[in-house]
């Protein structure tokens, strides 16, 4: 299953909780969407809602289903193509802030204090259950023009997600 995820704001290399929550929060409506799809929607019942904190949270890529992904992403920012360190932050450990989160919180310092959802963030869709579901990554990055801060990216984020079957031990992605 392919699919396109996309994201315009602040990707920090060092985040608080909140700016994790609100990139989960501009990818909800993508992965809300997507779960009505089928063949999605035919087999979205199987996995419960995880709570956090007295907040309900699920996720698309889940290991209940041998689910893995595969990402390749296309990162806008203010800064010329390639260099690893730049003035709005490396490209590492903004990567690191994007796969936190793509995953479902864990822990209640996870989800900023006094964030209420809204009725149709109940649950909160999420890609990955844990990012240790991600089996590659590839990242291109160009230049945003007029970038509202440094700070400021514009992602498009293809998605592959991948089966793992096993076999006696053995582990196929298929």
């Amino acid at each position: 299953m392919k699919f396109t995820l996309t994201y315009d704001g602040p990707l920090a290399t060092n985040p608080r909780p909140t700016q994790k929550h609100e990139i989960r929060r501009a990818l909800h409506p993508q992965l809300s969407e997507l779960r009505q799809q089928r063949p999605i929607a035919q087999n979205i019942g199987a996995v419960p809602s995880v709570t956090v904190d007295g907040y309900a949270f699920t996720a698309l890529v889940h290991p209940h289903w041998h689910f893995r992904a595969e990402l390749d992403i296309l990162m806008l920012r203010s800064e010329p193509p390639g260099g690893l360190l730049v003035a709005g932050g490396d490209i590492d450990n903004r990567m690191k802030t994007l796969f936190d989160a793509l995953a479902r919180p864990v822990h209640a310092q996870d989800i900023p204090k006094g964030w209420t959802p809204t009725a149709d963030e109940n649950p909160l869709h999420c890609l990955l259950e844990d990012d240790s579901l991600i089996l590659s990554v590839a990242v291109k990055t160009d230049r945003l023009l007029a970038a509202d801060t440094p700070s400021h990216v514009k992602l498009i984020i293809g998605v592959q997600v991948q089966t793992a079957m096993n076999f006696g031990g053995l582990a196929l992605m298929v």
